[in-house]
């Protein structure tokens, strides 16, 4: 059932606060999925990282992309337009990770295709909890598209 256990599931992680990568490394690393976790810390960086460009040229394509909506140069709506956009993207589940809950961010997310939206706990323990459900959910339960 779910990912593939000969392989790690390979997660980005695109967000600009380090505490918040922080966070979500440390929950990470208390489940027991196998997982490779990459970081970028802007959209820019998220679409370079994606196409395998500039300084991301060794990256390798991620099974799911936990991305936070505000950041600088080019945000996270951009990056799910562009990700959901492109034909070698699209399919790469993207879990919306924010502190926003507004209707807006919401509705805007999943009319750009997110695959999920999840409010960034503000208490640390609930945080944890959030992110180690993410992990679990797509790293044991989802059957995630092949890598090319």
């Amino acid at each position: 059932m779910g990912a593939d256990s000969s392989h790690p599931v390979r997660i980005l992680v695109v967000d600009d606060d380090p505490g918040d990568v922080l966070m979500i490394e440390e929950a990470l690393a208390d489940s027991d999925v196998d997982k490779v976790i990459d970081v970028v810390s802007d959209g820019e960086e998220a679409m370079e990282f994606l196409r395998a460009e500039g300084r991301h040229l060794e990256a390798r394509r991620p099974d799911v992309i936990l991305l936070d909506l505000n950041m600088p140069r080019m945000d996270g709506r951009q990056v799910l337009g562009a990700v959901k956009q492109d034909e070698d993207l699209r399919t790469i589940p993207i879990v919306v990770l924010t502190t926003s809950n507004a209707d807006t961010d919401i509705v805007g997310s999943y009319t750009l295709q997110a695959n999920a939206y999840v409010t960034k706990p503000i208490d640390l323990d609930d945080f944890n909890d959030v992110v180690r459900r993410i992990d679990e959910f797509f790293g044991r339960v989802v059957v995630l598209p092949k890598r090319a």
